[in-house]
């Protein structure tokens, strides 16, 4: 794991642009509401998510506050300005309206290259192009942490992001045929992998 991964926590909160009107950066404690609100709309669709019923922010304290204190696999939020509001306003006060995590692929120490991506966008957002900025963005911030291969898992029936991953160079590594109960419907899982170049590739260049 390289040095830079290891210092990738900042003291302070940095914000980048993906475009004159997205700004993202790693979340805050105070986040988790507004990320777990855009992740619960995901449910009743059964394309995003194998959860089945909401989530609340005591269920998923305990994960959120692991992602807060690694270095190596955060959580990015996606603030919008939004129209007709005071341009100067504080990136905190803007509503998130996106998030995307990098997350162990498995917990045993060798995988630690490896991690899996997961993006979710707020409804009124979707059909705009701001998943694809997203997860471009990070593919990018990648290399940074350590990490050598992206996987993305995601439902046969997705279409949509199927279509978004294979765009951006995700190919099929697995298929999973029958392996989640909706709870109306079996569902099947792709496994759609990418391989992104490392700070070690760089310098070896």
């Amino acid at each position: 794991m390289s040095e830079v991964a290891l210092n990738a926590v900042p003291s302070v909160l940095s914000t980048d642009k993906l475009n004159d009107q997205f700004i993202v950066q790693r979340a805050s404690k105070e986040d988790l509401p507004e990320i777990l609100a855009i992740y619960n709309q995901s449910i009743a669709g059964k394309q995003a998510t194998a959860n089945l019923v909401p989530v609340t922010c005591e269920e998923r304290g305990e994960w959120f506050t692991e992602h807060l204190n690694s270095p190596t696999r955060p959580i990015y939020t996606v603030r919008a300005r939004v129209t007709g509001a005071e341009t100067m306003a504080p990136v905190a006060a803007l509503p998130i309206v996106a998030w995307g995590s990098f997350s162990d692929l498995y917990a045993r120490t060798a995988y630690h290259i490896s991690t899996e991506i997961s993006i979710y966008l707020h409804k009124e957002y979707h059909g705009q192009g701001l998943g694809s900025l997203l997860t471009r963005w990070m593919l990018a911030q990648a290399p940074s942490l350590g990490i050598h291969n992206i996987v993305a898992l995601v439902f046969a029936h997705n279409q949509p992001s199927l279509g978004l991953f294979r765009k951006l160079g995700f190919v099929q590594w697995g298929y999973m045929p029958k392996v989640c109960d909706m709870q109306g419907f079996i569902a099947d899982v792709v496994m759609l992998g990418k391989a992104v170049e490392s700070d070690t590739d760089s310098e070896a260049l």
